[in-house]
């Protein structure tokens, strides 16, 4: 049995769990730096290497957990950690005989959307657009899991997709919206909010190794938060915005350099992509954190943060920009346009 990404967040706790278990007989943990979990065999690597199948020799069952997501990194070097890690997983695992991979990456892959039904069942199609954004990567993931019965016919790939992450290290498009002042909604829209902390995460995906659960396999706190109860649990106002003049003033930030994350990524936090977790449930499955009590560890862990569209920012520089609303961040959008275009034609 074998983990990536072991040596922090939710890698680190299923290490851990597996290693307490009596029918793991051994737990291999595989990071780019050695973690503290006890009771199991630590190999330093880059799942990226190509010789990672070396590292696999005595491996049954991996779960890949080495992921990157914060809004803040290069998305092409994001891209290449995520995408060729997983792909070097399996195949490394298909190269060592190991019989089973389990790759996880996010319920963002069925899209946010204003039409999504409430919740989304496991077999959904998967509607997230395939861009430079981190759902990009995970759909990515997808097709390479996808294909790999075709290439890989000797191993089995499960995917496993958490809904919107939280607890301690986790930064992401959805985390980083809560560190705003003020919420952004968009007009007309009824967003759902579910979550997923890391500790249910782990233990869900110890339960997929230990009974063999086949996916797609969602996870997530049952039901979830409308927008009247975010703005209770958070004390943060919303503010309303048509959707065009949202998304269009976003992609023109993101293309100026001026916002971390494209467009897209605000659908998920404007539209609901809620996820009904039957496999797990069918299995007796129970997650620990209700949303309630999963946005509240969020609230803790940004505690101090201030971040507009994504971008963190000074506490003041953040409550002006947000107060403001749309306006300003339009009339900058165009300002910075303006300035851009008089640049070029010096």
């Amino acid at each position: 049995m074998a983990v990536t990404g072991a040596a922090t967040g939710a890698g680190r706790l299923l290490a851990a769990g597996l290693a307490g278990r009596e029918e793991i007989r051994k737990v291999v943990a595989i990071d780019d730096h050695r973690g503290d979990v006890p009771n199991v065999t630590w190999r330093v690597t880059d799942i990226r290497d190509p010789l990672l199948s070396n590292r696999l020799s005595d491996v049954d069952v991996i779960v890949n957990l080495d992921l990157l997501s914060s809004p803040e990194l290069d998305p092409r070097e994001r891209r290449t950690h995520n995408v060729r890690g997983a792909q070097t997983v399996v195949t490394a695992a298909a190269a060592a005989r190991v019989r089973r991979v389990i790759l996880v990456t996010s319920a963002m892959v069925y899209g946010a959307g204003p039409d999504n039904p409430v919740p989304l069942a496991e077999d959904a199609p998967l509607l997230a657009e395939a861009d430079t954004s981190i759902a990009g990567d995970y759909v990515e993931i997808e097709e390479l899991a996808a294909g790999a019965a075709l290439t890989h016919p000797g191993v089995d790939v499960t995917v496993v997709r958490p809904a919107a992450l939280v607890g301690p290290g986790v930064d992401t498009v959805i985390t980083r919206h809560f560190e705003a002042p003020r919420l952004l909604s968009v007009k007309g829209s009824t967003p759902g909010w579910q979550f997923c902390h890391i500790e249910d995460l782990a233990s869900a995906l110890e339960l997929v190794v230990t009974e063999g659960l086949t996916g797609p396999i969602a996870v997530g706190s049952d039901g979830w938060l409308g927008a009247d109860e975010v703005s209770a649990i958070t004390g943060k106002r919303g503010f309303e915005l048509p959707a065009a003049l949202t998304f269009g003033m976003a992609q023109r930030l993101h293309r100026l350099g001026m916002t971390p994350a494209p467009a897209t990524d605000l659908r998920y936090v404007a539209y609901p992509w809620v996820v009904d977790c039957a496999r797990l449930r069918a299995a007796g499955w129970k997650p620990a954190h209700d949303n309630a009590g999963a946005l509240r560890v969020l609230l803790e862990e940004t505690a101090g943060r201030h971040a507009v569209v994504g971008r963190r920012v000074g506490g003041r520089e953040a409550t002006m920009a947000t107060a403001a609303g749309a306006t300003v961040a339009a009339i900058g959008a165009a300002a910075a346009i303006r300035r851009r275009r008089q640049r070029r034609r010096v």
